[in-house]
């Protein structure tokens, strides 16, 4: 399996390429979209109410890819299950839409037979990633006053996991 190409290479929020053809049976974004990793959006007690609501927002704005929201979500959802029990609802806010996409390029023997060079550059889906704003909320966990602590510690937990400085906030 290829390795990771370094998250500075998807970092910035730049306008994504759209493929404009003067045959309109062209004008299509090839590849499909990628399997995403994160398995739930919501965890937890879905139904009940709960008087504490925690968030953790972005401090710019970014692309986060995928794996790393996945892996906060298991973090945060792993600590409030083993601490907390049942008893709080974790919603991870964002959805990855935006395709990464890598035009691989061979080197080494036999490499001008595989590669086409920058020839039709449009690159295949290696991953998603969400495009996040400066002060948007990316994780927001409710749950009673006593637990308090804990989801702010499953909170910076996840936070340590996504490639920018978070803030949290309780209401």
């Amino acid at each position: 399996m290829a390795k990771l190409r370094k998250f500075s290479a998807y970092q910035n929020l730049e306008r994504p390429y759209t493929r404009i053809s003067k045959f309109s049976k062209k004008n299509y974004v090839r590849g499909g979209f990628p399997a995403l990793k994160i398995t739930k959006f919501e965890m937890g007690d879905t139904k009940r109410s709960f008087d504490t609501l925690l968030k953790l927002s972005v401090c710019r704005d970014m692309n986060i890819r995928h794996n790393a929201l996945e892996s906060a979500r298991m973090t945060s959802n792993r600590l409030l299950e083993k601490d907390v029990g049942k008893a709080y609802h974790l919603k991870v806010k964002v959805y990855p839409f935006h395709v990464l996409r890598e035009n691989p390029l061979a080197s080494g023997a036999g490499a001008d037979r595989m590669s086409t060079g920058m020839k039709m550059a449009f690159g295949k889906p290696v991953g998603a990633a969400a495009r996040v704003r400066d002060g948007q909320t990316i994780i927001e966990i409710r749950l009673n006053k006593e637990h308090l602590a804990i989801g702010k510690e499953a909170l910076q937990k996840a936070s340590k996991k996504l490639p920018c400085s978070c803030k949290i906030s309780v209401q």
